[in-house]
């Protein structure tokens, strides 16, 4: 980091967010990273969320290890997912009113133009405060698999739902979304001009390892919601078309709505022994799910960036993903592995035979291509863009490297110093992730050490009460013989 670039001025930003963790999904993780990233540079970070569960109000929270305030909202479940929730709508404008105008912050960056970011949104225009917005939402999404539209509105209702993604985000100062292709398809449908391609980022380190990607024991792995626009049902019938004799493992990370249906499949097709289904696990635990795996598989269709895919690069693996939406920005076909075409179950078994059979010199090449092309995605590169955003700077680069046209040319295979270089970040991105689990497991220690302490205080604090309690009651007992030994004797002739 430059000196200009810690000379940045601190501000005071509200995040708002339709979904925040503990949800799991692309949108909840880009916000925590965003707001941890934040809070790390120096900058006031208040989230605007929904609750979870029946606990709502204002709260001080640890995210990605950075402590923020968090103004959780009182929220419902969405009948049709099994974690996602939202705001009541009409109440919340006065709440969105009030807390603005007690934090007066520099900027509010909304993730959504649904109930959350909407109302936030006219609460900052009335207030004069500058609005960034990010889009993560197609309504595709939302109409063709999570309403009950019928099939025949599909289109005109997908058609009303960007013209209200457009009516909502016009208002906004500046509008992102994490591709340059996605912003493309923004503009175009939704009616906008000059969005910009910030990638969503990734602190790449917290998944690097010194471990090479091998086949000695094959093992694909997908991360994310268990929703039918991830088509893991593909990936599932996939798996069934590989040759037995390779012993293939699937992992599935997550949980959602179509996990029984993916559960039933893996058993109909004979596979109930092959695929696992791990369910949410803890971010502690997630780069070691991607440091076993030989390749990582994302069979959606319907991607604005894919921050799990992010994170499988980042542990140098290969990756198999449908070829649509902007899968194809970080999946270069032949360098860091392979696409096919969406829906084509025999290809998508093709492409991931090609990387479980492939010799180690080839598995090599497919994981540095992976590790050099995360390197566009440096969290710092988003944090910094957003900074000058935030403070309405202009600046020469307000696109992230990833969305450049060099990003896009073939790679081939890396020239040996850049190999070595990438070889020597890996070792000492896999020493930092030891000495931090190091540091974390000694924390954890410590705090269970103290957790002891006050418990056995609290024990003899509450020996003691008792104790005086008792004494106590042996007074007033002997007091109130005492008294009623007198009232006897003063009542005697």
């Amino acid at each position: 980091m430059t000196e200009a670039e810690k000379t940045v001025r601190a501000m005071r930003v509200v995040i708002g967010c339709d979904t925040f963790p503990p949800d799991i999904n692309g949108a909840s993780r880009f916000a925590e990273r965003l707001a941890a990233g934040l809070v790390r540079a120096g900058h006031e970070v208040h989230v605007i969320a929904p609750s979870y569960g029946k606990r709502y109000g204002t709260f001080t929270e640890i995210h990605d290890s950075s402590s923020m305030t968090v103004h959780r909202l009182k929220s419902y479940r969405v009948v049709q997912h099994k974690t996602l929730r939202f705001v009541w709508p009409f109440t919340l404008k006065k709440k969105t009113d009030r807390i603005l105008k007690e934090l007066k912050p520099d900027a509010v960056h909304i993730n959504s133009h649904m109930i959350v970011g909407r109302y936030l949104l006219r609460s900052a225009r009335q207030l004069g405060i500058r609005v960034i917005a990010t889009n993560h939402i197609m309504p595709e999404n939302l109409i063709k698999y999570s309403l009950v539209i019928p099939r025949w509105a599909e289109k005109a209702a997908m058609s009303l739902a960007w013209k209200d993604a457009g009516r909502i985000l016009k208002k906004a100062d500046v509008v992102t979304t994490p591709t340059r292709k996605a912003a493309n398809l923004l503009e175009s449908a939704a009616g906008l001009s000059g969005v910009l391609a910030v990638s969503c980022g990734i602190e790449a380190s917290k998944f690097a390892n010194n471990s090479p990607t091998t086949n000695n024991e094959p093992r694909i792995l997908f991360l994310g919601r268990l929703d039918y626009e991830k088509h893991i049902h593909n990936l599932i019938k996939a798996v069934a078309l590989l040759p037995k004799s390779l012993k293939v493992k699937l992992e599935i990370v997550g949980d959602g709505g179509e996990r029984e249906y993916l559960e039933d499949l893996a058993k109909d097709l004979g596979l109930e022994k092959s695929v696992e289904f791990r369910g949410h696990i803890s971010d502690e635990a997630l780069p070691k799910v991607y440091e076993r795996a030989t390749v990582f598989a994302m069979p959606s269709i319907a991607e604005l960036q894919s921050i799990a895919t992010m994170e499988a690069m980042a542990s140098g693996r290969p990756i198999v993903a449908a070829d649509a939406m902007a899968l194809p920005h970080l999946v270069h076909d032949g360098d860091n592995g392979y696409l096919f075409p969406p829906d084509d179950v025999k290809a998508f078994a093709d492409r991931l035979l090609k990387v479980l059979t492939a010799d180690q010199k080839e598995l090599d090449r497919l994981s540095e291509n992976s590790l050099h092309l995360i390197q566009s995605h440096d969290i710092d590169r988003t944090i910094r863009i957003f900074e000058g955003l935030y403070s309405g700077e202009k600046q020469e680069e307000n696109e992230t490297a990833d969305n450049l046209a060099t990003y896009s040319l073939p790679i081939g295979s890396l020239s040996k110093t850049i190999s070595r270089s990438i070889a020597l970040a890996r070792k000492r991105s896999a020493k930092l992730r030891e000495q931090a689990e190091q540091t974390s497991k000694e924390l954890i220690a410590r705090a269970e050490d103290a957790r002891d302490e006050v418990k056995e205080r609290l024990e003899e604090v509450r020996d003691e009460v008792a104790f005086a309690a008792k004494k106590l009651e042996i007074r007033v007992r002997k007091g109130v013989k005492k008294a009623a030994e007198r009232l006897r004797r003063e009542e005697l002739p």
